[in-house]
This record gives C-alpha cells, structure tokens and sequence, in this order.
C-alpha cells in the first residue's frame, strides 16, 4: 500500500534503527559497512562518513526472475518486489561511497539494470567470498552416522530450505535425475540437509532413495559421509557457499552453470559443470563410479578453495575498502 519492497518492511526494525542511530551520534565512527541491500534503510540519511554498500549479489534480479516463472498472484507479487528493488539497489548505490558485490559476474549484472544517471552516480567493485578451510577440512570431522546408514554412493545438497531456488534443485533431483542415476547405479542415494524443507519436500524421506534430512548440528560431518555434491540451481545468484563448503571438504562436485558463476574453478579440473538433466545425472554417475577420479576431482576442489578462496585472501582490500590506514583509530560498535 506504501509503495515499498516487502523485503525492506520485512527487515524494518525501530528498536534497531534507534540503536544505530545513538551510536552514530555517540561513538566517533568513521566508516559503515552495511551488508545486503534490505540493511541499507538504516544508514540515516544526513550521515556523512564512508559507506561501503555490500549488495553481494542482485537481489532485484531473482525476483524478476521469480515473476517472469510464477503464476497467479505470485507472479504479480515477485514482478512488484524486483522492479522496486532494483529502484532501491539504485538508490543505495548512488548513496554509497562504494558498491561491492560479490562477482564480475554480478558486477556486470548490477551496472546493467541501472539508468545512465543512476550509473554515472554509482562506484561498483568486486569482493569475492570466502569460506575458513581450516573449519572445512575433511581431516577435523567423522562422518554423521545417519548419512552412513545408506548403503551405496550417497550425493548430498545443502542450503535453507524455504528458499525457493534450493527447493526447486532439491526436487529436480528426486524427481528428474536422481532416477536416471539410480538406473546406472542401483543403491545411490540423494541427500536434502538443511533447515525448513517444506512438508511435502519432507515427506519424500525414505522413498525412491530420496532422504530430506533438515537441520543438522553440524553440515561438515554430512559432506563428509557423502561422495559427491550435486548443485543443479536453476536460479542462482552471486556466490554458492554451498559449493566453497563441499570443494573444502575434498567432496567432489557436480552443478550447474549458474551454481559454478563467480567461483573461479574450472570446469573439468575442480569441479564437473552440466546443464540438463541427462548432462547432470551423466556427470554424477561417471564419478560416483571411478572413486579415483571423484578423489582426484575433491582434492583439486579443496586445494582450489585454499588457495583462491580463503578468508585472507578474499578480505585482502578490505582495510582500503573501508577506508582504514596503518595506525587509523578504529571503533567497533
């Protein structure tokens, strides 16, 4: 009724935009990082410090996205939210001494959707992602007993699973290509982990193979019962942590194009990227049946994530980013 996206009402908080607002008046803070484009509503608009804007990825996008797939009220609903996102996103950027997302990929993407006067107006980079290989690594963690009840070559995909792109790869699995693995490999199984799968999606535990697992106490133990992770997001935006997390367990990893976008791996050595159904379920039966190339593929992954992928250097600009010096006064609120 305001005219607003409802992920920003959503994310509307007055306790939280009074607390931000005392310790700007109160702390001598020089510089805001604000993470996400719903958070931006709360840098005051009379605030005059450094503000670095990061989008990660297009927010505005998926919801175009979801519109231009939906039926019904939906898909007038999700058309509304990415149109006034993307207004929003354009707003931010201009207001922002700095834009990041997460990708060229992404970069690209975002400059794209702006208006000449908006782009002129708007600084954008790119930071990629990170993940700590130290926590993710194969050598500190058993395998999760339940995982190793399933007999056969067990696939595994994680992620919260309310949201709608995780959701659609679950059930394309079950429903298009887990079946076509299993006519070449009689005993494999596939694995849904994570939080608020839906109870229909719930309901397919036991059934075909198929096991909708939901929350777990800790995801490393679940990739390290698995011998291979398959990622067949038909929407995906900026980076997949569940990727950098299954390369960094050593787990071999078979996704689509859009799932492998702003990683940097290549396809072949680190990881096996397919698009159709036949090409996803063909990639995943020729590894789940030459342990030896599925190792040789999980280490390169994990070596991949090491090197390219860790903490340190994905956060190398940052100091710069924010402004900050050798010797600079730093307050963290």
């Amino acid at each position: 009724a305001k005219g607003l996206p409802v992920s920003l009402t959503a994310f509307r908080d007055a306790a939280l935009a009074a607390y931000v607002a005392e310790i700007l008046e109160t702390r001598p803070i020089t510089a805001i990082y604000v993470f996400s484009g719903q958070m931006g509503q709360y840098v005051p608009d009379g605030w005059h410090g450094r503000v670095v804007m990061d989008f990660v990825d297009v927010d505005s996008a998926k919801f175009d996205a979801y519109g231009g797939e939906g039926r019904g009220p939906m898909r007038w609903i999700n058309a509304r939210e990415g149109r006034l996102l993307r207004r929003e996103e354009a707003r931010l950027a201009a207001r922002a001494d700095l834009g990041l997302l997460i990708s060229d990929q992404e970069a690209a993407l975002f400059r794209s959707r702006l208006l000449p006067g908006e782009l002129a107006a708007s600084t954008i980079r790119v930071m990629g992602n990170g993940i700590d290989s130290q926590a993710f690594d194969p050598a500190t963690v058993a395998p999760a007993a339940n995982i190793l009840d399933c007999e056969g070559p067990r696939m595994i995909f994680t992620g919260q699973m309310d949201y709608a792109p995780n959701d659609a790869a679950a059930r394309r699995v079950i429903e298009r290509i887990l079946p076509r693995v299993r006519e070449a490999v009689p005993g494999a199984s596939f694995h849904i982990v994570g939080r608020n799968p839906a109870p229909d999606l719930l309901a397919m535990h036991g059934k075909d193979g198929s096991f909708v697992w939901g929350r777990v106490e800790d995801m490393r133990c679940w990739l390290k019962g698995a011998d291979l992770a398959l990622v067949p997001l038909e929407i995906a935006r900026g980076v997949q942590n569940k990727v950098l997390e299954a390369m960094a367990m050593a787990l071999p990893v078979v996704l689509t194009p859009g799932a492998a976008t702003g990683i940097g791996a290549r396809d072949g050595e680190h990881l096996r990227i397919a698009e159709s159904d036949a090409a996803l379920a063909e990639a995943a039966i020729a590894l789940l049946r030459d342990h030896r190339a599925a190792a040789e593929l999980g280490n390169a992954g994990r070596r991949f994530v090491c090197e390219k992928a860790s903490w340190r250097a994905a956060l190398a600009d940052l100091p710069d980013l924010l402004g900050l010096r050798a010797g600079s006064v730093r307050d963290a609120a």
